[in-house]
């Protein structure tokens, strides 16, 4: 029987499930936005604002596509979500009916209610409209502060340096994403950072924002007391679920909607997922209950277009891996790979001479075996580094097939050799690199 299946939220979380269940079913699928009319990559965001791409270079499929493949888009806002009539109601009045739910309505900035901080001038980063508004925000300023030290933060620096723009950044916590990286890999991004000119200030939190007669942002005070003169004001500090338009739905919510390891909610035919979910139990070791990450993202939305196409299918996350950039220097990591040691744990660090590059392996004390990665300028292969961590192969191992997992350009410099070294005259060990195998890499054999 076909089944009019209703998206809220056009980000990956909702477009992969629309897509997913297309391919799946004949159920009717309308998705409703009220960033965008059609998909976009929000990570290209700041491409735009640096002039790498436009607008339309971010959109992965044809303004067709979604015709062709009988995904209705509608362009609105929902106000209200009647659960008991399974009815939507948007801001112009418009009505939907669905026989099925799914809420992927994303996140929104955090602010924490400094005084001034809805000044103009102050803003986030998360959607498109926030792109426009910062194209709008910067406009002819002459200096700018970010406060909050995540990827957003770092985001949002790299865009305003790409246009001359000096920038002071603020991070509450003594080292660059000290929260998540290891002491060695926050130094090194913290050094990268100052090298590009950017006035990075660690252990500084924004105690207020000031404005000037006309309502704009004129400077920021810190909590040490510090003035910073300033025509624009980045807050990055996070951001929690878009929910607000839930109220009196009876849909149950905590920080996010709370959903099971099926994307279901307490109410029958409605789901979510992306940011705005929120696991009732942790989906797995070391997993958050929210977990606002693209790929994961994307992960719900493949899990639940089974379920909504007739085949219940649980959320699996794996491995756990994500990546990023800073400026120049490329950030993977694969496992876990804590900003401390954990009990039993062993790590081996290795850095080369550029302090550019860098890769932290981390591994069982007693029986050695690999427990994650992070990689700072050298790309390494996803799905070697998957597999290696799902068949529990030793660090040993993984260092002596390093080549396989390498995954730079052909003409990029390698460094196998003393990475290899280097663990074996810390260890006392012998560990022999192998040759870049085809087979293994490809798994041919």
């Amino acid at each position: 029987m076909q089944e009019h299946i209703v998206i809220i939220g056009n980000g990956i979380s909702g477009i992969t499930c629309a897509r997913h269940i297309r391919k799946n079913s004949d159920h009717r699928i309308t998705v409703i936005s009220a960033e965008t009319k059609h998909f976009f990559s929000r990570t290209a965001l700041m491409y735009i604002y640096m002039g790498h791409m436009r607008y339309v270079d971010t959109k992965p499929y044809e303004d067709f596509f979604w015709e062709k493949n009988r995904i209705e888009l509608f362009y609105g806002f929902v106000e209200n979500v009647d659960t008991d009539n399974k009815k939507l109601s948007l801001k112009n009045s418009a009505e939907i009916s669905y026989d099925k739910l799914v809420i992927a309505s994303g996140s929104k900035s955090n602010k924490f209610g400094w005084s001034g901080q809805d000044l103009k001038g102050v803003q986030g980063l998360y959607s498109y409209p926030d792109l426009e508004l910062m194209e709008e925000n910067t406009k002819d300023i002459s200096r700018a502060v970010v406060v909050g030290g995540g990827l957003i933060g770092i985001e949002m620096v790299e865009m305003l340096h790409s246009r001359n723009i000096p920038v002071s950044f603020l991070v509450r916590e003594s080292g660059f994403w000290n929260n998540v990286l290891p002491p060695l890999e926050s130094e090194l991004i913290g050094r990268h950072i100052r090298e590009h000119g950017i006035d990075l200030q660690l252990s500084t939190e924004l105690e207020s924002i000031e404005g000037d007669e006309n309502g704009k942002v004129k400077a920021i005070i810190t909590k040490s007391g510090e003035k910073i003169e300033c025509q624009f004001v980045g807050l990055t500090v996070g951001v929690h679920p878009n929910i607000e338009f839930l109220k009196n739905s009876g849909i149950e919510t905590e920080k996010g909607i709370l959903v099971n390891e099926y994307l279901e909610t307490n109410i029958e035919d409605v789901y979510a997922i992306g940011d705005c979910a929120q696991f009732k139990e942790s989906p797995g070791y070391n997993r958050r209950n929210i977990e606002q990450v693209w790929y994961t993202g994307r992960m719900h939305g493949e899990a639940l277009a089974q379920t909504l196409s007739h085949k219940r299918t649980a959320y699996a996350p794996g491995n756990w891996f994500n990546s990023a950039k800073f400026f120049d220097i490329e950030y993977q990591t694969y496992g876990w790979v804590m900003p401390k040691l954990q009990d039993n744990e062993q790590d081996f660090y290795w850095e080369d001479l550029s302090g550019k590059k860098a890769l932290h392996f981390v591994f069982d004390k007693t029986d050695k075996v690999f427990k994650g990665i992070n990689a700072l300028g050298i790309r390494l292969r996803h799905e070697i580094m998957d597999r290696w961590l799902t068949e529990k192969r030793t660090v040993e191992y993984v260092l002596e097939h390093l080549k396989d997992a390498n995954f730079d350009p052909e003409f990029y410099k390698k460094h196998e050799k003393e990475i290899v070294e280097k663990y074996n005259a810390e260890n006392n060990a012998y560990v022999k690199l192998k040759k870049k195998s085809l087979m293994n890499i490809f798994k041919l054999n």
